[in-house]
This record gives structure tokens, C-alpha cells and sequence, in this order.
């Protein structure tokens, strides 16, 4: 059995090729930094550094593998064409190049074994990931989405946590990789348009929208809430696990979280139970709390303007529980406490993009930031309230 895993960076070495190798499955990467690809093809493997709080750091050899160069586009496309599944783990920006070469090898896995589907696992977290690459694939076919019948892309629920391998030991070993003990791949089990591998850690269910908007609005918000607030308690701190040491930051955190998760049960009441929605509260703030996974406070927190989108962990939580009726006036504070995130990285420097940020929010305020940036409408009932509770604490953290 062949997986082509488009994309060798943290997610693909340290999470998508480890479950495929240990079930025997070939892996091959397709990938586009030479360096990579280069130690991949000479060794044949590399190592995973597992790391846990709670027992010594232990490492996990991935072997079975192999690499091409994601600009041969010839040698991507025979990859494709005898390949038994693929999956990608490129980030949002990479897709439509990704696509393109997925059109391009599907095309020719047409030509030389006609009728046999093919089926894609996206691992990238993208909210309606899989209609945005079907469309991409069938441009690059020139044909409509009808005829794309033989293509499954199956989203997935990505919520594995890998950190940044420290800088000494990336230099000696450009594959190594680490990650937390957490090895559950949450799959769309309605996207295969074959069948769902046996793969041990691969969990198919039926509403994977649930399971997105889960990982979104409880772990993404959640993990983003304990930076900012604990920003706003202690601008010292520098580890993210730090913060949940203060009683006031894990409280207010876990409060957060557990109103996203009212919000989520009564959006997916056929899905989702009070009690597992706890307990995914509970495994989230002990894994957060994993010192050994080194994660900054600035690497969880940085990217305000994208992090305060619409769409995106904070206002969208708030959002759905506004239109639940829910009451979310927790994550408003972590809104709020991200206004003035001013937790520098380890050379004491913002990004430029979050210094005019800060900048333009401690001159204008909050409502600014949510009618601007968060591109909350006044005049809608829904967004009116998320507005009128983030002022609403503005003013109470100001008097």
C-alpha cells in the first residue's frame, strides 16, 4: 500500500506518515525544500521526538519512506497515477498549486487505470477544504465538478500539537521532528470514495463540520485565550504552559472554553454531549499544560489580525454562542486581553503586522477593532451583541 503525502513539514513527518508507516504502508513526500527531500531519499527514514510532562521524552522511528521533488511535475503525476490513497498537510496558502498537481495526476492515473477512485485526506484545518479543492481540481481538469466522481477528498480535524524543535538540534538533524503523545486523526468517513484505511489512530465520523468547528472554537480558542490572558496577568511569561499555573488564567480559560462548548452542543445536538464536551475541555488544558512541548506565548498569540477574524477561534466562538443565545462574556475577555498582546518573542520584537495592530487599537479601541478587523456589522442583531458585550467589558476592565 502507497500514501503520496503532499507536504514533509511538522504536521506530515511528525503526525500523517507515522500513522501510514506503522500500519506498513509505503510513504511518499512530495515536497518542495531540496533539503528535505535530499535526507529523506538518503536515509529512508527519520526520528519522531515524542514529548509528555508526564515521562521521559522517547523517540519513535519512522522508516518505510521516500521523497520527490513537488516541482517535477511528470514524476508527481506517476506517483499519483500508482498510488492507493494521498493526503495533504501544505497549509491553506499552498492548495491551488497542490491541486494542480493533484488534477494533473489524476488525469493520468485515468489514463493508465481507468475507473479506480482515488482518495485524498485533507489534513489542513480549512473549513470547507474539501469543495475548495474539488473546485480547484476540476479548473485545473477544465471540467465541472460532476466529473470529478472518481476524486475523494476527505476532511479531517487536525488536533495534534507539534512544537518547534530547537534550533541546535534542527541544525544537526534537518528531519527530526517532535510532537506530543496525541496520535488521533479525525477523518470525514462520507468523503472516501473507496473505503476508510486501516489505519490504527484514524477515527472516520459522520459530521466532520462538528468536529472542525470543535477543534476551532474549544481547542484553537482555548489554546489563544491562555495566551492572551495570561499576557495580561504576567507580560513576563514566556511558555505557553506557564500561564495555566495562574489560578486566575486556567480558570478564566476554562471558562471560555467551556461556553464554546455550550454553544457547540446546542449547534450539534445529535453530535455532541455536555459530558464530551467536558471532557474535551479537560484533555485540552492538561495537554496545553505539557511543558515539555515548549510552545511560546507569542507563537500561540502572534497573528492578531488574523486571529481576531471574523471567522476564526475568538469572534467565531462568540458568534455562535450569540446566535445560541448562550452567554460568552469569557471569551469576550480573552477578545479583550488580545487588544493588548504585546508578548514579545525571544528577541524581544512584535511582528510588524501586530505592532500596527496594538498601535491602531490602544489609539481606537475596541468597537474599532470589531467593526474593522473583526468585520462585525452594527446593524445585525447578532454581531450588535457580540459588539455590545466586548465594550461592555472594556468598560468594566477601564473603570
Amino acid at each position: 500500500m502507497k500514501l503520496v503525502l503532499f507536504g514533509a513539514g511538522n504536521i506530515g513527518r511528525s503526525f500523517i506518515a507515522p500513522l501510514f508507516a506503522r500500519a506498513g504502508w509505503d510513504v511518499v513526500f512530495v515536497d518542495v525544500n531540496t533539503t528535505i527531500v535530499d535526507a529523506l531519499n538518503d536515509r529512508g527514514g527519520y526520528d519522531v521526538v515524542v514529548v509528555d510532562s508526564d515521562a521521559p521524552a522517547r523517540r519513535v522511528a519512522v522508516s518505510g519512506v521516500r521523497a520527490i521533488d513537488g516541482r517535477d511535475a511528470a514524476a508527481v503525476a506517476k506517483e499519483i497515477a500508482g498510488a492507493d490513497m494521498a493526503a495533504t498537510a501544505v497549509g491553506k496558502a499552498a492548495l491551488g498549486p497542490v491541486s494542480r498537481a493533484l488534477a494533473a495526476g489524476l488525469a493520468e492515473r485515468r489514463r493508465v487505470s481507468a475507473g479506480r477512485p482515488l482518495d485524498v485526506i485533507l489534513a489542513e484545518n480549512v473549513r470547507d477544504c474539501a469543495e475548495t479543492v474539488r473546485a480547484a481540481v476540476a479548473a485545473a481538469l477544465a471540467t465541472d465538478g460532476e466529473q470529478t466522481d472518481d476524486l475523494g477528498l476527505v476532511e479531517t480535524s487536525i488536533g495534534k500539537m507539534v512544537p518547534i524543535v530547537p534550533g541546535d538540534e534542527a541544525a544537526r538533524d534537518p528531519l527530526i521532528v517532535y510532537a506530543e503523545p496525541y496520535n488521533t486523526l479525525i477523518v470525514d468517513a462520507n468523503g472516501f470514495r473507496t473505503r476508510v484505511p486501516a489505519v490504527p489512530g484514524v477515527s472516520a465520523v459522520d459530521r466532520i463540520d462538528a468536529y472542525v468547528d470543535r477543534k476551532l472554537f474549544i481547542h484553537n480558542m482555548g489554546h489563544a485565550a491562555a495566551a492572551y490572558l495570561g499576557c495580561a496577568h504576567d507580560r513576563s511569561v514566556r511558555l505557553l504552559s506557564a500561564t495555566l499555573d495562574q489560578p486566575s488564567t486556567i480558570g478564566r480559560t476554562r471558562r471560555a472554553m467551556e461556553q464554546s462548548a455550550d454553544a457547540l452542543e446546542a449547534e450539534y445536538p445529535t453530535v455532541f454531549t455536555a459530558t464530551a464536551l467536558r471532557e474535551n475541555v479537560d484533555d485540552l488544558l492538561r495537554r496545553f499544560a505539557n511543558r515539555a512541548l515548549g510552545d511560546t506565548v507569542h507563537r500561540v498569540g502572534r497573528d492578531l489580525p488574523r486571529k481576531l477574524g471574523r471567522d476564526d477561534r475568538i469572534v467565531g466562538a462568540m458568534l455562535l454562542c450569540a446566535r445560541h443565545g448562550r452567554c460568552f462574556d469569557a471569551i469576550a475577555d480573552a477578545y479583550r486581553a488580545a487588544l493588548g498582546f504585546d508578548c514579545p518573542d525571544e528577541s524581544g520584537a512584535l511582528t510588524p503586522a501586530d505592532r500596527g495592530f496594538l498601535s491602531d487599537a490602544g489609539e481606537r479601541g475596541a468597537r474599532w477593532a470589531l467593526t474593522s478587523v473583526s468585520s462585525l456589522d452594527p446593524a445585525d442583531p447578532v454581531d450588535a451583541r457580540v459588539i455590545a458585550t466586548v465594550v461592555a467589558s472594556e468598560r468594566s476592565t477601564t473603570a
